[in-house]
């Protein structure tokens, strides 16, 4: 007897509950977060397709994964992939490892918006650690245990494993090249099989009723906890479960008016591989940072004479090197980075009249003029579109 499946309208009905996120946002009465949460709905069900359509533990490929259009937190310097796999299978992965600055592989389950549960991180793994070749060739495999007689490389996968996710982490926007990789289960029946009505009526029901709410759920809530904790233009230390070990976060609410700017300052540690701040809007999404400079990286980010890094976060452009750009947005979250750090410095906010900006920072600091500004976005434009990864 054939399955029978719901009707278009029946699914829709799914999404209806997802109108109630309105109430967890900093504004429920704002029409444009109204309108933005819309649009992140859209972009969760985007996103969520490529996670319960494109590939599976027996068949898997990369799906991109929190990258340039889902914006709900990537760090703008990190492309995503992610496969899903099985913790008693074995796994091939092999191609290139490119040039970026960092490419790790991390394992776990539960990932963000796929269960209730937080998420689960089981192995992290630095590309080069591993055998490259001398043109970046890398080859290695995945299992719970080490395959008898194999001596190439190799990684565990937890028995409770469901994913393989890849970081490509870029210094140099367009001037570093992203891995290329692909991924084989070994010993799978060469041909996929079609789905059937019983598991893609699975599937929709998880990505409509489930993925598309729990992802802007998640996030919501997490920024009205910081909220609570009293962090408007405050920093502290953050801890998001070990996913990046060798990550120490920090992180903020920052909150200005019109005419006012945020001077963002710190220390940087002695020694440390990466780092990098960004802004987020009300919603948890990464401001726009192909087409505006809301993020700065190492590499990006102008230091000055004192060894101390500031920026300015302002609607306005304040003519400064280090501009962090909210878009518009007058109130959002501040997401830094230490990486491998032998130090973790909290940095501060100070709010200064937009007019006065000047006084406030070192007489050396360089004035950007319209041109030179319109060139840095222009080379972040053509970076940030160079290693965009779909």
């Amino acid at each position: 007897m054939t399955a029978r499946l719901p009707s278009w309208s029946e699914f829709l009905e799914l999404l209806k509950p997802a109108e109630a996120l309105v109430g967890l946002t900093f504004d429920p009465q704002s029409e444009q977060l109204r309108a933005e949460l819309y649009r992140q709905l859209l972009m969760n069900l985007s996103l969520g397709y490529f996670l319960y359509f494109q590939a599976d533990a027996d068949h898997p490929d990369w799906a991109p994964f929190l990258n340039s259009v889902f914006l709900l937190q990537p760090n703008p310097d990190d492309t995503y992939l992610l496969a899903p796999v099985r913790g008693d299978a074995v796994y091939r992965v092999a191609g290139n490892r490119g040039t970026v600055k960092v490419l790790t592989f991390s394992t776990g389950a539960n990932m963000m918006g796929m269960a209730d549960a937080p998420g689960r991180n089981f192995g992290y793994f630095d590309a080069d650690e591993l055998t490259v070749g001398p043109n970046g060739e890398l080859d290695v495999l995945f299992s719970a245990e080490r395959p008898a007689g194999y001596q190439g490389d190799w990684l565990p996968l937890h028995p409770d494993t469901e994913f393989i996710m890849v970081r490509n982490r870029a210094y140099a926007w367009g001037d570093e090249r992203e891995a290329s990789l692909a991924i084989e289960r070994i010993g799978a029946s060469p041909l996929k099989p079609r789905l059937s009505i019983g598991q893609i009526d699975g599937r929709i029901r998880e990505l409509l009723g489930g993925f598309t709410q729990r992802l802007s759920r998640l996030w919501l809530n997490y920024q009205n906890a910081a909220l609570k904790r009293g962090l408007i233009n405050k920093i502290e230390l953050a801890d998001f479960g070990g996913a990046v070990p060798a990550q120490a976060y920090w992180q903020g609410i920052f909150r200005l008016a019109a005419d006012e700017a945020l001077i963002l300052e710190t220390t940087l540690p002695a020694r440390h591989r990466y780092w990098n701040v960004q802004l987020n809007d009300e919603l948890w999404n990464a401001v726009e940072f192909i087409q505006r400079q809301s993020s700065l990286n190492g590499h990006q980010a102008r230091i000055d004479a004192d060894g101390r890094f500031r920026a300015v976060i302002s609607l306005e452009d304040p003519g400064v090197p280090n501009w962090l750009d909210p878009a518009g947005t007058l109130q959002g979250m501040i997401i830094g980075r230490w990486y491998e750090a032998d130090t973790l410095p909290i940095p501060t906010l100070t709010t200064v009249p937009f007019k006065d900006l000047r006084r406030h920072l070192p007489p050396e600091t360089p004035r950007v003029t319209t041109a030179e500004r319109a060139e840095q976005l222009r080379t972040r434009r053509i970076g940030g579109q160079l290693r965009r990864r779909w």
